[in-house]
């Protein structure tokens, strides 16, 4: 009889997983990773978005806030120049209407003088004394007048120009130096301030050689 004695049992062993299973339960894990870093992506992109919406909204907010600033003060500085330019030409028209005032003034004694030769007894005052008269208030309001910035125009000898002159006739010249000279005025002219007001009426002087002449 065999000494050894027959196990009534036997011994279990511990079940090794197959291949097919360890990859199944790989891929499992794998694509629950996947699934994880594409929903922590998907969440960043997502802060990300949030992010680029808060500052475009407050990138606008700032460029809304500049605008209002800038159209304000583009108002005001309106507002400002037309105030300085209505100022201006008022003051421009009181500062015409007080130098006008002045020349005035000014020349309020020479109409006195024009009125004491007016009142010139007709019966004892001489033809000599009305033109004296005259004469002086002439002096006194030219000299007023002047002082304005009045300047007369026109003198007899002095070359003719159509810029100042008006000719209304011609006269013989004695020599060829006079010729195309005034040789007299029958109206003077008148500038002011530099600007010609009213042209010299002239009568010019035109010089005649005898062979130009015609034969009579």
């Amino acid at each position: 009889m065999n000494p050894r004695k027959k196990r009534s049992g036997r011994k279990s062993v511990p079940q090794t997983p197959s291949v097919e299973e360890a990859d199944s339960n790989v891929g499992a894990e794998a694509e629950v990773e996947a699934e994880a870093e594409a929903e922590v992506q998907a969440e960043a992109e997502a802060e990300v978005e949030v992010e680029a919406e808060v500052t475009a909204v407050a990138g606008g907010e700032q460029l809304q806030s500049k605008f209002d600033e800038l159209q304000d003060r583009y108002l005001r500085i309106a507002a400002e120049y037309e105030n300085f330019r209505k100022r201006t030409a008022r003051e421009r028209v009181e500062m015409w209407q007080r130098a006008q005032a002045e020349v005035v003034s000014n020349i309020l004694d020479a109409l006195d003088d024009f009125e004491r030769v007016l009142q010139l007894d007709s019966a004892s005052a001489s033809v000599k004394d009305v033109i004296k008269g005259v004469e002086l208030v002439e002096r006194k309001l030219l000299r007023e007048l002047e002082s304005a910035g009045l300047e007369r125009v026109g003198r007899v000898g002095e070359a003719f120009d159509p810029k100042h002159h008006e000719a209304i006739g011609s006269l013989p010249a004695g020599t060829e130096e006079e010729d195309h000279t005034v040789g007299a005025i029958l109206q003077s002219g008148y500038k002011f301030g530099g600007a010609l007001i009213r042209p010299a009426m002239v009568q010019v002087l035109m010089w005649q050689n005898e062979g130009s002449q015609e034969p009579g």
